[in-house]
């Protein structure tokens, strides 16, 4: 299975099931993995402006297609940062904030 067609069931059946969960690691691999345990730890906060997820050192806004972590500066691809931002849109498990993280973090 390719990608957008994994984002596309995903999205349409709105939960990971045991078949999508092993195409999203046969797809991502380590970095799905990653994605995967920030979204069932909760790391994935949906502040009124932004999507934001922690990750093991810092937080990194998660904007579409755009992540503020160094590995996705430098490479310009799919971090796992994003990754987790685009499971927990699919599948509604976003932490929900009612405040801006710009207000939170003056920026």
């Amino acid at each position: 299975m390719d990608p957008d067609e994994f984002w596309t069931l995903l999205t349409k059946e709105k939960c990971l099931s045991p078949g999508l969960l092993h195409e999203f690691i046969s797809i991502y691999g380590d970095r799905g993995q990653k994605a995967l345990d920030a979204y069932r730890n909760g790391k994935v906060q949906r502040y009124q402006d932004f999507v934001v997820v922690a990750g093991s050192s810092k937080e990194y806004i998660v904007e579409e297609d755009f992540c503020t972590c160094q590995d996705f500066l430098f490479r310009g691809r799919c971090c796992w940062h994003l990754l987790a931002a685009r499971l927990a849109a699919a599948c509604g498990g976003y932490d929900a904030r009612n405040e801006w993280y710009q207000e939170k973090w003056h920026l």
